[in-house]
């Protein structure tokens, strides 16, 4: 499965009223393991960023005026988000201006190249009913490293999406492990013989049970009820 977390910075709040993309990345994960193999822009947005959003990320407009405008990376960014599950945290806002850049350009709206979009705000919404759930909040909550982020950035936030999508959804650890590969002789697969062995069998109880269906129904939750043992428990 691949999946990409992408972040934008832009010069304003509102796509509508005229602001722009300045920064746009996507970071990739494969099977729950990042890549290392992303994609990473800074752009000139043909105009100056406001006084408030200078303060969120410090790109300075100076820095932003021989970068490649919007239209030049439009085809290498869609080539890469293609057939792919992206997550984005509050997706409207960056949707928004990503939609508006295509469209100035002629093109169909970002989600017909995605697989699936998903907003991670919202699944986090659904796990944390009631509490802050930007993503500094959720970084502190699931003990993600922030530290470096003293400004906003699409690379660095991307990265901390990736990791905090990871603890949202059990942990990398929790749910994949590493395994050597089964070894082959002859075409037949070696097993070790465990007939020697005897293994008590301890019955969880009512307390371990409990504890045990309410880590079901937040995996249930993180993944947007897709678990298939519910589906297919007898």
């Amino acid at each position: 499965m691949r999946q990409l977390f992408l972040d934008t910075e832009t010069t304003g709040l509102s796509a509508q009223n005229g602001d722009r993309i300045i920064e746009i990345a996507c970071v990739e994960m494969i099977n729950r393991k990042l890549t290392h193999q992303n994609l990473h822009f800074y752009i000139n947005p043909e105009r100056d960023s406001e006084e408030g959003a200078l303060r969120i990320h410090g790109i300075t407009n100076e820095f932003l005026r021989d970068k490649p405008k919007f239209a030049e990376i439009a085809e290498e960014l869609l080539t890469y988000c293609t057939g792919a599950e992206i997550f984005i945290h509050n997706a409207p806002f960056d949707l928004g201006f990503l939609n508006k850049e295509l469209s100035n350009l002629g093109k169909p709206d970002f989600k017909s190249v995605a697989n699936s979009v998903n907003d991670t705000l919202v699944m986090a919404k659904e796990m944390f009913p009631g509490k802050r759930n930007s993503l500094d909040a959720l970084c502190d909550r699931l003990g993600v490293d922030n530290s470096n982020r003293s400004l906003h950035g699409a690379l660095l936030d991307a990265e901390l999406l990736s990791q905090v999508y990871i603890h949202l959804t059990r942990g990398q650890d929790a749910l994949l492990t590493d395994h050597e590969p089964i070894q082959e002789t002859k075409g037949h697969q070696l097993f070790k013989n465990l007939e020697s062995f005897q293994l008590d069998v301890l019955w969880a109880n009512e307390i371990e049970n409990s504890a045990h269906e309410e880590t079901l129904l937040q995996i249930d939750k993180a993944s947007q009820n897709k678990t298939l043992w519910r589906k297919f428990s007898i």
